[in-house]
């Protein structure tokens, strides 16, 4: 599958999440045309320092825009599915062309349980309580378990490195512990470096 990408370090996409996103460089004006012509998707990847895009990313699909009276676009893309970068094609246009590998999360053998859940949110009240996060977790307690990790993958703080690890989780119980792990190392330092300075 040849799909349009759209490097963008630290918005991480995710499958059945929503990212909204301000299109003004003429390159990725181009790409939504593109997009819009074909069948409305667009990949989400990151990229290291050198420019090199990672390996995985997120397809999303356009499912509302908007353009403005100066010329941007104000889209929405769904997260689908995660992919796999084959390889990078010949430049024809003035964004970037990829052969996608279309990839899918594995069936949990765990499920997700309300003790799970509610350690989570615990050790997220300790993170945005340090973090200065202004959120009310009573908001996010009752939506569905794999929308409230994603949501907090998607709007936390965390380095280009940690989002994409969990990009790359094979499945919820991984990206549960991942997440976890995050959270706690996050808090630590966090509370190491107070407590030196």
């Amino acid at each position: 599958m040849e799909i349009p990408i759209f490097p963008l370090n630290g918005a991480v996409l995710f499958p059945g999440t929503s990212l909204p996103l301000n299109i003004f460089e003429k390159r990725y004006i181009e790409m939504v045309d593109y997009a819009l012509s074909k069948e409305r998707y667009i990949g989400m990847i990151q990229s290291d320092e050198k420019n090199k895009l990672y390996n995985i990313g997120c397809i999303g699909k356009i499912h509302s825009f908007s353009e403005t009276t100066d010329g941007r676009y104000l889209i929405s893309l769904q997260g689908t599915n995660c992919f796999k970068v084959k390889k990078e094609l010949e430049k024809k246009y003035k964004f970037r062309l990829v052969e996608a590998e279309m990839l899918d999360f594995e069936e949990d053998k765990n499920i997700i349980n309300e003790k799970q859940k509610n350690n989570l949110l615990d050790k997220y009240s300790q993170y945005i309580k340090v973090k200065k996060i202004n959120l009310n977790l009573e908001e996010i307690q009752n939506i569905d378990f794999n929308q409230i990790i994603k949501f907090i993958a998607m709007i936390s703080p965390f380095s280009d490195i940690e989002k994409q690890v969990l990009l790359e989780t094979k499945n919820l119980s991984d990206f549960y512990k991942k997440l976890h792990s995050i959270l706690e190392l996050e808090i630590v330092e966090d509370n190491n470096s107070k407590t030196i300075n």
